[in-house]
């Protein structure tokens, strides 16, 4: 377990050169100031809707409930050229992520190399027979990438990052880095004339540029909507965020229909034509004809027109192949057999309990490690092994055993710790960084920064909203 880092303090408890600045303009405030701040970023919250359903959670009527997401008044600051460094990284892992899902439904020739074993694709419940031969605009299928960052400490006092998770599916929490922006900027305008942080705001343009470059050969102007499964959704906020944003309707299935080999919505001046489809629809959802029948999220005959090649979907189906955790330690290999390069960010070291070796090992070391389902996500599914009992260690163990291919292990790092505006005053809380990452074919781009989510309770890991996280904004310095 490697020791944790401070993003703002240095082994000597100094302050960190991007930090002293805010340090400085920190020290002058009063917890009374910060207090009423923050109730005012909870109010502005409240009243503009910015709510996350918690699923399986009631109130005391029996209904589901909504809630916001805490927000922290300290930024994350990240520096320039640690910046400029991630985001080749990032630009560097997501281009070898979409050879590969390309790759697995062509040619096939990472299994044929032996290099990702061809069961752990061909048998995964991500892999989509559907898509085998299925071209795509620009061999791009993850068009929205979010790829979860996390930093550890090392003995000599330096931080090494590591990607955690690739997020290549229905990526969410991007209308919360909008947010927490223009939050931070209505709360502390003195702040930003203090800094040079890079924007963020035009995020929504260069999705909607994404979108529409991706769009079926020969559509100069192409309709892009937003896809969703409806207002009980748990990420329905941002999902009409992001549709008012980029000026697209924001449809559900039934607004859908399919005639002569095309898509259409349908509007109150008939029906129109769709290109793209920004969908935040899984895919067993997505068509009722070719896959779950009981759905009604989808729309009727979506796939058969998506594999004519008459509609975009961003992102493709079966880009779930790619962040798959059984498919996650594969990843640098992938760099080096699609790029032929070093990759720049590291993966964590994992064990796939699927492999007898690894298996008994992690049954042997599970109070010291993450124990984690490989379709699991938003930190369900999971043990942390130093936070668990031993009668949680021993349920967890026989359920792993009895279906090793479904878990994978690794050590647990300590995750940096950000200052962190809690009702003790100010201290150190752990954190991670979910960037957002743009492809269309002609290019990969992000913005600035991203998500920083923090784990509000002391000491704990979990950074999940559905667990009890929040999230701060996050800075990247321009100079």
């Amino acid at each position: 377990m490697k020791s944790s880092f401070d993003e703002m303090h240095g082994a000597r408890q100094d302050v960190r050169d991007h930090y002293r600045t805010y340090q400085a303009w920190l020290e002058r405030q009063t917890p009374a100031s910060m207090h009423a701040r923050r109730d005012e970023a909870e109010m502005i919250f409240r009243r503009v809707g910015i709510t996350f359903a918690v699923y399986g959670a009631k109130d005391e009527d029996g209904a589901g409930t909504e809630r916001l997401i805490p927000f922290d008044l300290i930024p994350r600051v990240i520096p320039k050229q640690e910046w400029v460094d991630m985001e080749a990284g990032l630009r560097q892992r997501v281009t070898a992520l979409n050879r590969f899902i390309h790759d697995v439904y062509h040619g096939q020739e990472i299994l044929k190399a032996g290099i990702v074993p061809a069961e752990q694709v061909l048998k995964n419940a991500q892999y989509r027979p559907e898509m085998v031969g299925v071209n795509v605009p620009g061999d791009i299928y993850s068009h929205i990438s979010g790829i979860d960052i996390v930093r550890a400490g090392n003995p000599d006092g330096s931080g090494t990052y590591y990607v955690l998770e690739d997020n290549l599916r229905v990526p969410s929490g991007v209308s919360y880095m909008l947010e927490n922006r223009k939050m931070m900027m209505r709360l502390f305008p003195d702040l930003f004339s203090m800094h040079r942080v890079a924007p963020v705001a035009h995020y929504p343009d260069l999705l909607l540029d994404t979108l529409r470059a991706v769009a079926p050969a020969g559509i100069n102007e192409p309709t892009v909507v937003v896809l969703t499964p409806g207002m009980y959704n748990s990420a329905y906020f941002e999902h009409a965020f992001l549709a008012q944003q980029m000026g697209v309707e924001l449809v559900e299935g039934q607004d859908l229909f399919v005639r002569d080999g095309f898509v259409y919505m349908r509007t109150t001046q008939g029906p129109k034509r769709v290109d793209v489809i920004y969908r935040r629809v899984d895919d067993d959802f997505l068509d009722p004809k070719a896959f779950r029948a009981d759905s009604t999220l989808g729309c009727a005959g979506l796939l058969d027109v998506y594999r004519a090649g008459n509609i975009t979907l961003s992102n493709a189906i079966g880009t779930g192949i790619a962040d798959d955790k059984s498919i996650y330690p594969y990843v640098p290999k992938m760099i080096e057999f699609y790029l032929g390069e070093k990759p720049i960010l590291h993966n964590v070291p994992t064990y796939l309990c699927r492999d007898p070796k690894d298996l008994q090992y992690v049954l042997d070391h599970m109070h010291e490690l993450v124990v984690k389902e490989v379709h699991g996500a938003g930190g369900y599914g999971m043990l942390v092994g130093p936070a668990a009992t031993q009668a949680e260690i021993a349920e967890f163990s026989a359920v792993v055993k009895g279906n090793p291919s479904n878990y994978i292990a690794q050590p647990t790092l300590s995750l940096s710790t950000c200052p962190t505006f809690v009702e003790s005053g100010v201290a150190p809380r752990h954190i991670d960084l979910r960037p957002y990452v743009l492809s269309s074919g002609k290019g990969v781009q992000t913005v600035p920064g991203g998500l920083t989510r923090v784990a509000l309770k002391e000491g704990s890991l979990v950074v999940n909203s559905s667990q009890g996280g929040g999230t701060k904004d996050t800075w990247v310095l321009e100079a």
